[in-house]
């Protein structure tokens, strides 16, 4: 099964027959799928007996949201779709349409539904970015059947499309394809596509596995690579154009590396980077950093990240975590990439593999929570400011001086409430703040023993 096969295209749908000229497009569109069997990948929800092609086979389609990254088949899918489907079909775009525009596709589809009875899909490219207004306007004529929605979006659903939509939708996941599904696609491609047939072109093997490696599952980006490396090499002796490996890398150059810095590649990514530094597993950690910096996030973001979690997740477990933190960011400011990423580096494997403790971070939660939530506490007179005119008068004394005592500790009120918001671990510097407390604890125990 492939992904972009056949030689024709039919980008609106309308027409279910008949050949279009596909001549001065580029091949990731003369090679899309005509039929569902020429779809490749996405077996978990278009293999034999998966409900999305159950429903589409039978022409029952619902509502249905495609999200998936760039190049992974959500376009071609829609128009397979319109090409099987009994139903009317028109289409647009998050970028190209208006309100006028779609309230004009939207009207269209309603009286074709009255008039002939026969119902529209409504194929909407890159649907999340439509406003809420724009989305609230298609809301009225999925609810009455005038419109079935297949909408396509790279952005995660759940955030940039309208809970009122996505509850009336199902949502189908697609995948990036693997390295094998591509190659396999560019393959087909030299041998069916009849542009590349009137160039006798031919590609090394490995040639085909780079541009299937680094193109990270976008089978447009490696065809469309593909072609240009066909349409720059001249040809041979004998009149044919071979693609070599150098040929390969030089149409393609840098790798592809899905991370849109306000998609989901962004939040996924930094997810992931955190988590891995939290979870104290350098490597995963330094691939993630990696992966961010290789794709043009700014520094500073990360290192902004990096102090969050030396305080969040490490905390007193090892109060250096911070300090090298806050360093780090400082150096980035100064220094720059590229040679900012070998800080950044040094200090996400020092925070990966540091102790970890949120017990800082959840007292400062629990505080924050009771002071939002519940009655704010007095402070008690000895601590407050003795110094200023009549706060004797007013009680302002008593305070003890720590440093007056005994070890420097003291046992007074220094909040009327005996709630415990701090509670270290006993891993890293936090076991010695922890058998600290204790003894603390002891000694107040003792005084109040002997007061009493």
């Amino acid at each position: 099964m492939d992904l972009f096969f056949g030689e024709n295209n039919n980008p609106g749908g309308e027409q279910k027959s008949g050949a279009e000229d596909t001549r001065g497009q580029p091949l990731a569109a003369r090679m899309r799928p005509q039929t569902l069997e020429d779809v490749a990948g996405q077996d978990h929800v278009l293999g034999p007996g998966k409900l999305l092609r159950r429903a589409i086979e039978a022409d029952r389609l619902g509502s249905i949201i495609l999200y998936g990254p760039p190049g992974c088949g959500k376009t071609s899918l829609a128009e397979v779709i319109a090409k099987v489907t009994q139903r009317n079909f028109a289409r647009t775009s998050g970028v190209l349409a208006n309100v006028a525009t779609l309230r004009s596709l939207l009207q269209a589809a309603r009286q074709t539904r009255q008039a002939f009875g026969r119902e529209t899909i409504l194929f909407i490219d890159e649907i999340h970015r439509f406003n809420k207004a724009q989305q609230d306007i298609l809301l009225p004529y999925v609810e009455d059947g005038s419109i079935t929605l297949v909408g396509a979006t790279t952005h995660n659903p759940f955030f940039f499309i309208n809970t009122p939509l996505t509850s009336r939708s199902q949502i189908f996941e697609l995948e990036a394809l693997s390295e094998k599904a591509v190659a396999e696609l560019l393959r087909r491609a030299l041998e069916r596509d009849a542009e590349m047939q009137a160039h006798n072109a031919s590609a090394d093997s490995d040639a085909l596995e780079h541009l299937a490696k680094v193109c990270e599952g976008d089978a447009r980006r490696a065809l469309n690579a593909l072609e240009i490396a066909v349409l720059t090499t001249p040809p041979g002796g004998d009149g044919k154009v071979h693609v070599t490996r150098a040929a390969a890398e030089e149409s393609i150059q840098k790798k592809a590396v899905v991370y849109d810095h306000d998609e989901d590649g962004h939040y996924d990514t930094i997810s992931a980077f955190i988590k891995s530094v939290r979870g104290s597993d350098p490597n995963a950690a330094v691939y993630w950093l990696s992966k961010m910096l290789y794709a043009g996030e700014d520094p500073r973001f990360i290192a902004r990240r990096l102090i969050i979690l030396a305080s969040e997740d490490i905390g007193n477990a090892d109060p250096r975590a911070i300090t090298l933190a806050v360093s780090v960011l400082n150096a980035v400011e100064f220094v720059g990439m590229p040679e900012a990423r070998i800080a950044l580096a040094q200090c996400t494997t020092y925070l990966a593999t540091a102790p970890k403790s949120n017990a800082a971070y959840l007292a400062g939660e629990a505080a924050m929570a009771d002071v939002k939530e519940g009655r704010t506490l007095p402070v008690p007179k000895p601590l407050r400011g003795s110094t200023y005119k009549g706060a004797e008068q007013l009680g302002h004394k008593g305070y003890k001086y720590a440093h007056d005592y005994e070890e420097g500790f003291v046992d007074q009120e220094y909040a009327p409430t005996t709630k415990i918001y701090y509670e270290p671990t006993d891993r890293g510097y936090e076991d010695t703040i922890r058998k600290r407390i204790e003894h603390w604890n002891e000694l107040r125990a003792k005084s109040r023993k002997e007061k009493s």
